[in-house]
């Protein structure tokens, strides 16, 4: 069998099946490395043979730890540990912090402009828009929050159109109260349906007149 493998994770938390179909258990002396340390994980796969283990959930691939030799482990361990320990690596971290923070600041306002873009409100409505835009961002941003403004497939004016719809979605509609039928294909349909109502919601505020506030969902769900 490889020394690297992927492999898919059943019941028995000691049983896998390879790509193949093949279903194998670690060798003995092999212990699993739960994820969640990327530099660890990265020096025990160059250290020796090793198992992936990824569980696939519709698009998304999730770990659920690497299985290696545990003094490959252990080794790997010890030696990151002895340079995290020290000044230099802690000013390294220091910085790269620094640098994340600046770089998430920066993109957080360039975000909410191309919300502000998107939404071209008209000037009545400019207030409103800017609390929409700062209440998307806001929801859409974080990072870890698994938005599609974390993603990096589409550009950046796209991702604010479809926070906006995705924040509305939850906003201005009911759909988080629907029961949709477990049929392959209607949650988007429903999906597609809604971002239509919601986008005629936004024309409203593109056009220079007044509405009764109590009666628009969008103007509610700011109010609130």
């Amino acid at each position: 069998m490889p020394e690297s493998l992927t492999l898919a994770p059943t019941s028995d938390p000691r049983v896998f099946v390879a790509p193949d179909g093949t279903r194998c258990s670690p060798p003995a002396g092999w212990a699993c490395l739960p994820p969640g340390d990327a530099g660890l994980t990265r020096r025990v796969k160059q250290a020796g043979p090793s198992w992936a283990v990824i569980e696939k959930r519709g698009r998304k691939a999730f770990s659920k730890g690497l299985w290696a030799p545990s003094e490959n482990i252990e080794a790997a361990r010890s030696a990151l540990d002895a340079e995290r320990s020290t000044e230099g690596y802690a000013k390294k971290r220091a910085a790269a912090t620094a640098r994340r923070e600046h770089a998430q600041a920066v993109y957080v306002v360039s975000f909410e402009e191309e919300v502000l873009g998107f939404l071209r409100f008209a000037p009545r409505w400019e207030e409103l828009a800017r609390s929409v835009a700062r209440k998307v961002t806001a929801h859409a941003t974080p990072v870890g929050s698994g938005t599609v403004a974390r993603t990096q497939r589409i550009s950046i004016d796209e991702r604010a159109e479809s926070a906006v719809i995705a924040w509305m979605r939850h906003q201005t509609t009911a759909y988080d109260s629907m029961v949709i039928p477990r049929i392959a294909g209607k949650r988007r349909e429903v999906r597609r349906e809604l971002a239509t109502i919601s986008r005629a919601v936004l024309d409203l505020h593109r056009r220079d007149a007044p509405h009764a506030p109590t009666s628009c969902p969008l103007c509610k769900a700011v109010s609130t």
